[in-house]
């Protein structure tokens, strides 16, 4: 080490860059240059007011969603390029195109029906602008094709000028907002009622398919109109599933479905609809609207949660409130659920407590707030607040009861037998005392034994004052009778002329969905036919259509043997 500290000038870390001395006039002073040359970019054009001013539409000026923009509104129409238009009227924010059946929404059964307030956006169509020549897909336009389109003759009638002119046309579906001029209307397309057993058959393959239309919170948008006829396409039969807030109120789902579709709801079990397309439908002819390109920002509503609800003051709305908290909530929604029975358990529970909660944890806030909406509708009943994700309902004042009013049964108070002429005076006081004990019965239980007593499985005792034997005996004739009831059943006379040819139209009638099980006997899948009673499109067969002639109590035995003794 000693030889190395004696060199002289020696840099021990030559790894590192040495610093060049100050003062030293052998130093260059310009920086080096770099080995690839900076580019050198033109200064940047200035731009003038009047490019600022000139927009090409609103639509590419669209605001972000969480913008602060607010513009009140009022109902009319809000901008217009020509025939096409954005309303404002009690449908919310619609949209109006020349030659449309409807006004265009983007939601036609979750719209509030309540005015807008406000719009959170400038009002612009979400179409496409009519003077593109194609609809954008986003290739360049294919090349002209070599092959010959054969032409078919127009059913146009030739003005009169032109006589012995013959038009000719391409064949295909119409264009875009343009429908036929010889269409068919709803009714002619539907046709004749469906059978019983056609129901059944169309039912049938749809019921393990996934092919299927998903309709969640935002309900039946317009786009889904063109994706229900791409289903018809294919099958006379459209499955829609629904979920979500739609499910609290299924028939207006069905209403919308069946006005904006054209179809006919033939079948409905929880959230799924089957949609039917019609007897006379073609896909050609079908109506063809434009398809939205975006979502449009939905408009501001007055506000659901009141300081001062309707007939309280707004020290009893926050007593409620304070009662609100520590009650149970009925019950718990889950996400994307099927609340089909919602609105009556919401009845129901307002017939034994004035105040109603409803747990919402887990759902969007938006969510259940529409769902407070709906509820406030459909009850009807005043909304308190959606704190803690539940919701607080009161019945107000203007509550009345499901049920019919009960009439209140007095209890006399019992009598000694050993009481002398003196205390029976006191006992008829006593009576006319307003302070004898009432029992008044629950509303829900009257309507249960009212509706016992009407399919004879339970009876009504005139007189009250029975013993144990007499009442014993009445127990046993009742008894015999219900059994009697309950296993009778109508029977089908046939004389021999007629018999033999409506068995043989029963069994050409029969519904094809019946199986031969392992027992021998035929089972059906569709056992619980009572929602097709209610149905004007359904038609049932005549075979099914039996006189129900037997009395109650009696077999049809005792029938045919009434029958041959005329006889």
């Amino acid at each position: 080490m000693a030889i190395v500290a004696s060199m002289p000038r020696l840099n021990l870390f030559s790894s590192l860059p040495s610093n060049s001395p100050r003062n030293d006039p052998t130093a260059s002073t310009s920086s080096p240059q770099p080995p690839i040359p900076i580019p050198k970019y033109p200064p940047p054009l200035k731009k003038s007011k009047n490019s600022e001013s000139s927009a090409t539409s609103p639509a590419f000026k669209l605001p972000h969603r969480r913008t602060k923009y607010y513009k009140p509104v009022k109902d009319g129409v809000l901008s217009s390029e020509g025939d096409r238009s954005v309303l404002v009227g009690e449908n919310g924010v619609s949209y109006l195109l020349p030659g449309a059946p409807f006004e265009f929404q983007y939601s036609y059964s979750e719209t509030p029906k309540v005015k807008p307030v406000a719009i959170r956006e400038p009002a612009f169509l979400p179409f496409a602008p009519p003077t593109m020549p194609r609809p954008w897909t986003g290739k360049a336009p294919l090349k002209k094709s070599k092959k010959k389109i054969p032409l078919f003759g127009s059913f146009n009638v030739p003005p009169p000028d032109k006589e012995g002119a013959k038009y000719l046309e391409m064949t295909g579906p119409f264009p875009l907002g343009r429908f036929p001029e010889e269409g068919k209307s709803i009714k002619e397309i539907l046709g004749e009622p469906l059978k019983k057993w056609e129901i059944k058959m169309l039912i049938k393959p749809l019921l393990s398919d996934n092919r299927q239309v998903n309709l969640g919170r935002d309900g039946l948008t317009h786009n889904m109109l063109e994706l229900i006829h791409s289903h018809w396409r294919r099958k006379p039969v459209c499955k829609v599933r629904c979920k979500g807030i739609p499910t609290v109120d299924m028939d207006n789902v069905c209403r919308h479905l069946e006005e904006k579709a054209g179809g006919k709801v033939i079948h409905r079990v929880g959230g799924i609809v089957y949609l039917f397309r019609g007897r006379h439908y073609d896909y050609r002819t079908r109506p063809q609207y434009p398809v939205m390109l975006w979502k449009p920002a939905a408009p501001v509503y007055p506000k659901l949660i009141q300081e001062a609800p309707e007939g309280l003051t707004k020290a009893k709305a926050d007593e409620l409130r304070k009662k609100g908290k520590n009650l149970l909530p009925i019950c718990k929604l889950a996400k994307n659920g099927v609340y089909i029975t919602l609105v009556r358990d919401v009845r129901t529970a307002f017939e034994g407590s004035p105040l109603v909660k409803i747990d919402c944890k887990g759902m969007n806030p938006s969510d259940y707030k529409k769902l407070g909406a709906k509820l406030k509708e459909l009850v009807p009943c005043v909304l308190l607040s959606f704190d803690d994700e539940q919701i607080l309902m009161w019945r107000g004042q203007n509550w009345k009861s499901m049920y019919p009013e009960v009439p209140s049964v007095s209890i006399p108070a019992k009598v000694d037998d050993t009481n002398n002429s003196d205390d029976s005076g006191k006992l008829d006081d006593d009576c006319s005392d307003p302070d004898t004990n009432i029992v008044h019965s629950s509303p829900k239980m009257m309507s249960l034994w009212k509706r016992a007593i009407e399919a004879n499985k339970a009876i009504l005792l005139d007189e009250l004052d029975l013993g144990p034997d007499d009442l014993l005996r009445k127990v046993e004739e009742f008894e015999n009778i219900s059994q009697a009831t309950e296993h009778s059943y109508p029977a089908l006379i046939l004389s021999r002329e007629d018999g033999a040819d409506n068995i043989i139209s029963a069994f050409e009638d029969s519904s094809p969905s019946e199986s031969l099980g392992e027992d021998g006997t035929y089972t059906d899948e569709y056992e619980d036919d009572d929602e097709y009673e209610d149905n004007e499109y359904y038609d049932s067969d005549s075979s099914e259509e039996v006189d129900a002639s037997v009395p109650l109590g009696s077999l049809p035995v005792d029938l045919i043997a009434d029958k041959l003794d005329q006889a």
